[in-house]
């Protein structure tokens, strides 16, 4: 894809962005542009939806029909705008503490209805916004400004959340593996159904500079000697597996109907007229 093409999905007048020299949010946003070019997509028949934080300001730079909502509550305006617009591709864009804290509840619900939405989450462990506090991806004994002495709390893990709430096609992937990327959010946005990628990014302003890695290329070398994919994975031992970041398409499942399909059939069995 050409940096022309590329173009097209920005709001150019916008730019330089306001994120740290080096995030890994800029690498989410470009995997995103290519696989919307990939698929030829219409910018005005797509919507991105974002809630707040680092990575929710992604929709100031992208140029399709966007909206910068609330804190944690991007997944209930995309569900508005799937509902009223059925015929857009609505994608979700937002940070682990957006979408596993205080948008958890909504993750877990869209999930469990199959909306047909593409969700990619921006997963750098740590509130980066707003000072560097532990998020629920924070792992174990990780340092953070609200954890000094290390992280006390277990980590959410956003796939296994994903899939036993209901979702019907689950990736993951990190900022190293940019191909992989690409491709994942592709098949996520032809899906049907609800669709999750979460994408492990570094955010060394915080994360890294708490926890020994303050440069963003320390956290590529990083990202590329403890991943693994997930086909290898499944014949390691568990132990093996103990502080890697297991990439891939976990869960793929064409066969459930979205609630957008049940509810139209509900529509049709009541002859058109809600009673």
């Amino acid at each position: 894809m050409s940096n022309q093409n590329y173009f097209q999905y920005l709001r150019k007048d916008r730019l330089p962005n306001v994120w740290c020299p080096g995030c890994g949010n800029g690498i989410i946003m470009k995997s995103f542009i290519e696989a919307a070019g990939n698929l030829g997509l219409d910018k005005n028949k797509v919507a991105v939806v974002s809630g707040i934080g680092c990575s929710s300001r992604v929709t100031g730079y992208l140029d399709f029909n966007t909206l910068h909502t609330l804190h944690g509550r991007a997944i209930p305006f995309a569900t508005g705008v799937k509902l009223a617009r059925p015929d857009l591709e609505v994608v979700v864009m937002g940070g682990d503490g957006d979408m596993m804290a205080i948008g958890g509840n909504h993750f877990i619900h869209a999930c469990r209805r199959n909306m047909d939405l593409t969700v990619i989450l921006f997963n750098n462990n740590i509130y980066g916004m707003t000072g560097g506090q532990y998020s629920p991806t924070t792992p174990q004994d990780a340092i953070a400004s609200t954890a000094p002495y290390g992280n006390l709390e277990n980590m959410f893990d956003p796939v296994k959340m994903a899939i036993s709430s209901g979702a019907t096609y689950v990736a993951r992937s990190t900022v190293y593996h940019y191909t992989q990327s690409v491709k994942y959010i592709e098949n996520a946005i032809k899906h049907k159904g609800m669709s999750v990628v979460e994408i492990v990014s570094n955010c060394h302003t915080y994360y890294g500079r708490y926890n020994g890695m303050s440069k963003p290329a320390q956290f590529m070398e990083f990202f590329k000697k403890n991943t693994i994919m997930l086909s290898k994975a499944k014949s390691m031992p568990h132990e093996e597996l103990k502080g890697k970041i297991i990439i891939g398409e976990f869960y793929n499942d064409e066969t459930r109907k979205t609630y957008l399909e049940s509810y139209e059939e509900l529509i049709e069995q009541l002859g058109g007229v809600v009673k």
